[in-house]
């Protein structure tokens, strides 16, 4: 049973002889103690002594019990329940407080479930596409329509006139060494230092051909040139690189020259490291500075 001190108000728990907020004595005789049941039974009693008391002590309630009972029926209403049950103790509150439509706050509707929308295509970029599309000056072009790149076929001729030359150096060379005593055996070993050998006599032949005269033996009698993208004749760094592709076109079994059949301007790979190129037209001779005399000038429009 809880008991409840008359002079606070407090709910008393235990037995005790005082009260233990206000030091009130306490004695089941007097009229400070209130016994609480629980239950129904409780409730019951609770309403029929709140009846008796005098409206002069129910003024004299503390506010805290009348906010409190307030916000009990204030929640009573909203849970629409408005009566306890026997499994709930009653709470010896004597005010009722009279429920205000006003302060009742509304339920909140419960939200429509929304639902799942199909599963969204998510596309994550890790690496950009690669564009191989190249623009028109990405790549080396023969600048100008005065020095056309030279045919296939007189490029072919020119090659088979080198081709007969390197052959008949390498022929005499192979002469010599046998005349010297030397003796020629068709070996695998053999085979090798023969195609070594030839490899070095055709690069000294593009390369002191091409770095020195600027063209070899067989360009020379057909007639045809090597000059840079803009028709005018290269420079000796130019034609360095040009013997370099003539050496990997080589080192590769003339891949570097069978590469002018699918080109599109029909270059090889020297052609496209040196940025120069075979053509049968005479050259485009640069303009010679003009001395311009101290003193006179040109007139102007």
């Amino acid at each position: 049973m809880i008991r409840i001190c008359t002079e606070c108000g407090a709910l008393l728990l235990e037995d005790a002889e005082n009260c233990s907020f206000c030091d009130a004595p306490l004695d089941e005789t007097a009229e400070n103690l209130q016994p609480v049941g629980i239950g129904a039974a409780a409730s019951a009693r609770t309403s029929s002594r709140e009846r008796s008391i005098a409206p002069a002590q129910q003024e004299e309630e503390p506010e805290w019990r009348r906010e409190v009972s307030r916000r009990l029926e204030d929640y009573r209403a909203r849970r629409r329940h408005l009566h306890p049950d026997d499994s709930q103790s009653g709470l010896p509150f004597s005010v009722e407080s009279e429920i205000d439509d006003d302060r009742v706050p509304l339920r909140p509707r419960p939200r429509a479930i929304q639902r799942n929308r199909g599963t969204e295509r998510v596309e994550i970029c890790i690496q950009p596409e690669l564009d191989f599309s190249h623009a028109p000056d990405d790549r080396a072009h023969p600048q100008t329509a005065l020095c056309p790149v030279a045919t296939l076929a007189e490029r072919r001729k020119a090659g088979a006139l080198d081709a007969l030359f390197l052959g008949l150096t390498y022929v005499g060379f192979l002469g010599l060494f046998r005349s010297l005593g030397g003796q020629l055996v068709l070996e695998k070993v053999d085979a090798v230092v023969y195609l070594a050998v030839f490899y070095l006599f055709y690069a000294q032949y593009f390369f002191l051909f091409t770095t020195f005269a600027g063209a070899t033996p067989g360009m020379q009698l057909r007639c045809l040139s090597i000059v840079r993208l803009d028709g005018s004749l290269p420079d000796t760094r130019q034609l360095l690189w040009r013997s370099f592709g003539y050496l990997l076109a080589g080192a590769t079994l003339m891949l570097g020259f069978l590469w002018a059949l699918w080109d599109e301007d029909h270059f090889t790979w020297q052609d496209r490291i040196s940025q120069t190129y075979i053509t049968a037209a005479t050259p485009v001779m640069e303009p010679e500075p003009l001395d311009v005399p101290p003193g006179q000038r040109f007139a102007h429009k």
